[in-house]
């Protein structure tokens, strides 16, 4: 909390409660803002005495009682906004405030006629004005436009949209010129054509952004953009390629406006009168000819029609007899060509071959924007379903959680089938639980990738839409990021569920032997909790180390008839891993073979919802001292000790394991 520095806690339904006593403990506070947020009682003067504070909003709140600034606040303030309040009274103590504050709507200025400035709103025209300063006054013509650098040009223009900023002197016009500096410097050095950069009327917002700003962008040696230039500067702002200055400002957007100045537009009209010209010549000779080759022609015409429709569908290829389906309906993904991912790749070179397995090849690939990717190539003579593939493409384009997997597009053509997705770093779970990764995995690892697990895993049950029954949660399945961060991962035996299919969908069984939920297994009948049952295993193989199968020993059983409440560590510790460190006894560790055991329990109807079981995997790392809501998962090693010799590649054989189709028997795994 100590290098907290902007509070946004406006409109949330929090219980009645005193100003917190903690405020003044956040000597790095800027910003606070929580409007309408039920705080009553006093704001203590030593609030206003961090030594950062600059901006204080808590409208519509139910402070009262005498307001204390105090003679020792901040030199920074700029304001504190504490209208519809409660508050009888003020202590300005004689003085005469730099900054302003904001009382309206309270009893010190309703009940008596006042002329206090702070009973009055401030000008509304406050805002700050800026606009990027041209070197020289440059006069343009046909509605072209001066840039900084006195250049005439179309340039591309939209708006900056700030969700959130480490600031709020919005007067300080440094700020801008700062960001505009960084925008140049970025453009130039990623090779982008552009000259120069404007920057104009920024405008304060509530709600979504607190900062809206024009951006417009000129050409570099032209007076306008082709459509490649176009693509890629929306591109650096749609991926998040260009980062404004971290010390000044939050996550942003980037709403661009049309564009209708393209260099490379189709032929001027005077080409396009003598193109004219041309062809009525040419049709008079074709006329002549047209009864001899009219057949020709229609045939020509048809091929090249379908030529034509094959190049601009990039799912013209798509043959939904034999692919088991229909075209596959994105939402965020796109379609890469072959050509493409053969020049991502450096013509799929060895170099870049970073595993393989039962199912192809795994290449890296860097787009131009310098983005890593994850290429997943099927060998010609394995390939995946049809039905398969494009149910892994249709999911993975409709899910967007920061513990699933991304799905960037997928390339059908030449008889290939790939995916193509985020690059994740680290690997498999199954890598680092077996220890060939490199990296160690301590009692805190493991839980914070088990929150991310489980949090991917609900968010597909209850937030996806239509909700998504994995079907193959295992170890090889949950990748880790940079930080160490789960991510679920292979969505080729997924199955939505339908609103006629609330409950349970029949199907055939699918899934990893070891995972696969008995009951599934024997009624052919899918729900939600057969994916509880999956990562029940999952959490048995985190604390174990073992893979659910081991020398013909079953992990589930093994747990089961080696647990006894009544001994430390429920008597398993010939079973769980002693790297997570058993010396002392983890906090928690009893907590979670129990949630693990009642997630593998015989019948679905007594196994917890996903969101249960992030809810109490958050509850045992607040047990064993640990933040829920932490963005990383190193734990009390650091993440470069940890990965140190660490040389398996991070798409290792063991994470294309066998998912597949099983008989309908009655035998239960030994």
């Amino acid at each position: 909390m100590n290098s907290l520095n902007t509070l946004y806690l406006s409109n949330n339904s929090f219980d009645l409660a005193d100003v917190p006593s903690w405020f003044p403990a956040l000597q790095a506070l800027t910003t606070l803002m929580m409007e309408h947020t039920q705080l009553q009682g006093q704001v203590p003067a030593t609030f206003f005495e961090l030594p950062n504070l600059q901006t204080v909003v808590l409208k519509g709140n139910r402070l009262n009682g005498t307001l204390e600034i105090g003679p020792s606040f901040s030199n920074q303030l700029k304001t504190i906004d504490l209208q519809y309040n409660s508050i009888t009274g003020f202590n300005d103590r004689g003085r005469t405030y730099k900054f302003d504050i904001i009382l309206v709507d309270n009893p010190v200025c309703t009940a008596r006629e006042t002329t206090s400035t702070y009973c009055e709103l401030p000008p509304s025209n406050s805002s700050p004005s800026y606009l990027t300063p041209p070197s020289k006054t440059c006069p343009c013509s046909s509605g072209q436009i001066s840039s900084p650098s006195c250049g005439c040009a179309y340039p591309y223009t939209g708006t900056l949209k700030f969700r959130a900023l480490l600031f709020s002197d919005f007067g300080n016009l440094t700020r801008y010129k700062e960001l505009e500096q960084s925008l140049g410097q970025f453009f130039l050095s990623h090779q982008l054509p552009v000259d120069s950069v404007s920057l104009s009327y920024p405008k304060r917002a509530s709600f979504e952004y607190r900062l809206l700003l024009d951006l417009a962008v000129f050409p570099s040696g032209q007076k306008s953009f082709n459509r490649t230039g176009i693509s890629m500067i929306a591109s650096v702002f749609s991926n998040q390629t260009f980062k404004p200055p971290k010390e000044l400002f939050g996550p942003y957007v980037f709403d661009g406006d049309e564009y209708e100045h393209f260099s490379d537009e189709p032929a001027n009209s005077k080409k396009s009168s003598i193109a004219i010209k041309i062809g009525a010549t040419a049709g008079a000779s074709v006329l002549f000819l047209l009864l001899v080759l009219v057949g020709i022609y229609a045939y020509r015409q048809k091929k090249r029609a379908e030529r034509a429709t094959k190049e601009s569908n990039p799912f013209a290829h798509w043959d939904s007899k034999k692919s088991s389906g229909s075209i596959p309906q994105l939402k965020g993904a796109r379609c890469f060509s072959f050509e493409e991912l053969k020049k991502y790749t450096n013509n799929f070179s060895e170099a870049n071959d970073i595993g393989s397995g039962g199912y192809g090849k795994v290449y890296r690939g860097t787009l131009p924007s310098g983005e890593l990717i994850a290429i997943k190539r099927a060998q010609q003579r394995s390939m995946q379903g049809g039905l398969e593939f494009k149910t892994e493409i249709e999911l993975l384009s409709r899910v967007h959680h920061k513990n699933v997997v991304s799905l960037l597009g997928f390339c059908f053509e030449r008889g290939e089938q790939m995916l193509i997705y985020e690059y994740v770093p680290n690997g498999s779970l199954s890598d680092s639980l077996s220890g060939k990764s490199g990296i160690r995995l301590d009692w805190t690892r493991r839980l914070k990738i088990t929150v991310g697990a489980a949090r991917g895993l609900a968010y597909l049950h209850e937030l996806a839409n239509p909700p998504i029954i994995h079907r193959d949660i295992k170890s090889t399945n949950i990748l880790l990021d940079e930080r160490l961060n789960a991510k679920v991962a292979d969505f080729g035996l997924s199955k939505p569920m339908g609103d006629s299919e609330k409950g349970h969908v029949t199907t055939q069984v699918k899934g990893t032997m070891g995972y696969l939920d008995p009951e599934y297994y024997m009624t052919q009948q899918l729900t939600e909790k057969s994916d509880v049952y999956s990562f029940g295993v999952l959490m048995l193989e985190i604390v174990t180390a073992r893979k659910p199968i081991e020398r013909g020993k079953y992990i589930v059983r093994e747990v089961r008839l080696a647990m006894d409440k009544t001994k430390s560590l429920y008597n398993l510790q010939e079973i769980l891993d002693a790297s997570i460190g058993l010396a002392a006894t983890p906090k928690g560790l009893e907590m979670f073979v129990d949630l693990a055991m009642s997630c593998v329990e015989e019948s679905g109807a007594n196994r917890p919802t996903m969101s249960e079981v992030v809810k109490e995997i958050e509850n045992i790392m607040q047990l064993a001292g640990m933040n829920p809501n932490a963005e990383s998962a190193s734990g009390s090693a650091t993440y470069e000790e940890a990965t140190k010799g660490g040389s398996l590649h991070p798409y290792s054989d063991d994470s294309f394991a066998y998912s597949g189709v099983f008989p309908a028997s009655k035998i239960e795994p030994q």
